[in-house]
């Protein structure tokens, strides 16, 4: 079973080694896939002049969204024959240690959440308000959309390559987090198994979050888009 590891950069020089270094410490045989939106920081070169063999490097010509940079990861991932696939940001606020127990769950599921809210709530070094957005966003969506899973908006999950295939990602417009939760409602409304797996989430020590006002409207707006697609029994 070929495994591999997404992660989606721009302007992570200072936490993409830390992060591929301990993910490579484990006991585990996985690649890595660095998608890289031509980060002026450097960071594709340090990766490029640091790592081989289980590491690759694409890189992309423009900071183009979230969402593009994974769906471009997930075609890359099909075309190579992984069979297992994990999605994780790159500055260590998804534990890797996480890993191998996602991947294992993936022998018996479609598509494993690293739930920061499933069996109560695990949030290190954000501030209140941030915790209330995110915990809120989450029941507004999940209130929306049906689909039973308390972190819609996590970016930490293992997919199945068949499921991937399943859930037309090519067809998915959303960017940030709302892609996050558009992955999720395909995948629930293709049946596929899904699970929730509690993890901690760390917020980064370094660097700067790629949060802002335009991600939080889309997903406000676009959820709904998908509430529609429920109501009417849409399949996507």
């Amino acid at each position: 079973m070929k495994k591999l590891i997404i992660l989606p950069t721009y302007n992570e020089a200072k936490n993409i080694s830390k992060t591929i270094d301990v993910i490579l410490s484990l006991d585990i045989e996985l690649d890595i896939l660095v998608v890289d939106d031509n980060s002026p920081d450097g960071t594709a070169d340090l990766v490029k002049n640091n790592y081989q063999d289980s590491v690759t490097v694409k890189v992309r010509p423009k900071k183009d969204g979230l969402g593009s940079a994974y769906v471009f990861a997930f075609d890359w991932a099909l075309e190579n024959s992984y069979d297992s696939i994990i999605q994780m940001d790159a500055d260590l606020s998804h534990d890797p240690q996480e890993i191998p127990a996602m991947f294992e769950l993936l022998s018996d599921n479609d598509l494993v959440v690293g739930s920061r809210y499933y069996g109560g709530l695990r949030v290190i070094n954000w501030p209140v308000r941030r915790l209330y957005i995110s915990y809120f966003a989450n029941l507004y969506a999940r209130l929306i959309t049906g689909v039973p899973i308390k972190d819609l908006t996590a970016g930490f999950k293992a997919w199945r390559a068949d499921a991937l295939r399943t859930i037309n990602f090519n067809e998915c417009s959303s960017q940030g987090y709302c892609f996050q939760i558009e992955t999720a409602f395909r995948a629930y409304q293709k049946n596929c198994k899904i699970i929730e797996h509690p993890i901690t989430f760390t917020d980064r020590t370094v660097g700067e979050s790629k949060m802002d006002r335009s991600v939080v409207i889309e997903a406000i707006l676009k959820v709904w888009l998908f509430g529609f697609w429920r109501l009417f029994r849409l399949k996507r």
